[in-house]
């Protein structure tokens, strides 16, 4: 079967959410561009990694290239909507890639899904009819960044970390790794 590319060279959005509760939450990105809405899944630790990335690709690009890059997303193009729905995933998210297109002065991202075979790095930003489904954004330097900054609050909206450990604290407890198991009555100290 071919592969499919979709191509937003001028999305009308490009965001990041989640659909569930804290703990159990699936993470989406969602492009569209009138009539096409794209939404792939991704784990919450790709986001992280790609709004990181992301952020370091804009600074390499101002000054590898003298583009202006806002420090912080324009007004206009922060966007705290929730995700579009329906959410269908088109595909679960594997190896992702940056770029910089100078020709059309943006920021191209592509997502391509999971595939049991070792994806040659050809593939990433490339045409080719081998290889597996992609999504390609090309986005402006500011609404990189908004997307950056908004990956990075849908990241730190789940569970707060526990402060001996780091790991998320659910609701019903946590068994911290620092305490070896134990866990205090409330209200009650050993002595």
């Amino acid at each position: 079967m071919a592969r499919v590319i979709h191509v937003f060279r001028h999305p009308d959005r490009f965001v990041s959410g989640t659909v569930g509760e804290p703990g159990d939450r699936t993470f989406y990105l969602q492009a569209s561009e009138p009539p096409r809405l794209i939404s792939v899944t991704l784990e919450k630790q790709q986001l992280q990694v790609l709004s990181e990335r992301l952020s370091s690709l804009l600074e390499e690009v101002a000054s590898r290239f003298d583009t202006e890059v806002p420090d912080e997303a324009p007004a206009d193009m922060v966007d705290n909507d929730p995700l579009e729905v329906p959410v269908d995933e088109e595909f679960r998210v594997g190896t992702m890639g940056l770029g910089w297109d100078a020709e059309s002065s943006s920021i191209v991202i592509e997502l391509l899904a999971v595939t049991d075979e070792e994806v040659d790095e050809t593939v990433v930003l490339d045409d080719t009819e081998e290889g597996p489904d992609a999504v390609r954004v090309f986005l402006s330097p500011g609404y990189a960044r908004a997307f950056a900054e908004r990956a990075e609050r849908v990241v730190n909206a789940g569970r707060k970390p526990c402060p001996l450990c780091g790991e998320p604290l659910d609701p019903e407890g946590h068994i911290c790794p620092r305490q070896n198991g134990y866990r205090r009555e409330s209200g009650l100290l050993e002595g």
